[in-house]
């Protein structure tokens, strides 16, 4: 379990050798174990079943995944099949639009990590960052973020990247890392695009060694993770991180 600090990051946000992209994908793609530990395995495909939900903890129990990331409909269950595994679950938040109340996000947030949730990944408020309503953005994230920390869980804020323009995406990964957020996320994956190296290495420039930096979104091979790696992800979101990690030698 991540251990949040008195300043509502994760431990590991001391650690600058996670955030030297070279070093840190060296290290990471040396044997599958390291690059394991750094995908969020996933499945929030919205006709998912009870059945692919289990396989999904499973899978994220045998790997040894950083996390196995559901829709809030499947929370308890997840939360119960990988209890005494040491592996998290998480869950996403006002997904995939970032349009919903922000007293929604909050409450659902709050709901989330009764339910054992660790790791939340909110979508911002797309439209209200393109209108220049930039407190209400800040507020969105702030509100969540402020519930998880207090809940031990840490929070991955997805900027929807394909759909902001450079300077959109600058002022919203702001936003986020002064609202403290752990990780800037790029995609939700259900969106006209989903992570570039570009858009990786643009948010790693502006969150430095301050959060992480999570890519997601047509994600499906071993090439795909070097180059977000090496661009400065040190966190992989995919639904394919069996085939993934079997590329480097997983059983």
């Amino acid at each position: 379990m991540t251990v949040v600090t008195s300043e509502n990051k994760p431990a590991f946000a001391s650690s600058a050798s996670r955030y030297d992209a070279r070093a840190f994908a060296k290290a990471t793609l040396a044997q599958w174990p390291a690059l394991a530990a750094v995908f969020d395995h996933t499945l929030l495909k919205p006709e998912a079943t009870r059945e692919q939900v289990v396989r999904l903890c499973k899978e994220a129990a045998t790997y040894r995944f950083a996390c196995a990331m559901v829709n809030p409909a499947w929370v308890s269950l997840a939360v119960s099949l990988l209890s005494g595994t040491g592996i998290p679950v998480g869950v996403v938040v006002g997904f995939p639009l970032g349009a919903s109340l922000s007293t929604t996000k909050r409450a659902e947030t709050e709901a989330l990590v009764t339910l054992g949730a660790k790791e939340i990944d909110m979508v911002i408020n797309i439209g209200a960052l393109k209108s220049g309503d930039h407190a209400r953005v800040s507020e969105d994230i702030r509100g969540v973020v402020e519930i998880a920390h207090a809940a031990g869980a840490i929070i991955k804020v997805i900027l929807e990247t394909s759909l902001l323009t450079v300077q959109e995406k600058l002022l919203a990964s702001e936003l986020a890392l002064q609202a403290g957020t752990d990780f800037l996320k790029t995609s939700t994956g259900f969106s006209s695009g989903g992570a570039t190296p570009d858009d990786v290495a643009m948010l790693r420039g502006v969150a430095g060694t301050l959060c992480g930096v999570k890519a997601s979104g047509g994600i499906k091979t071993l090439d795909h993770v070097r180059a977000m790696l090496e661009c400065g992800a040190n966190r992989i979101g995919a639904s394919a991180g069996v085939a993934i990690v079997r590329e480097l030698g997983a059983p």
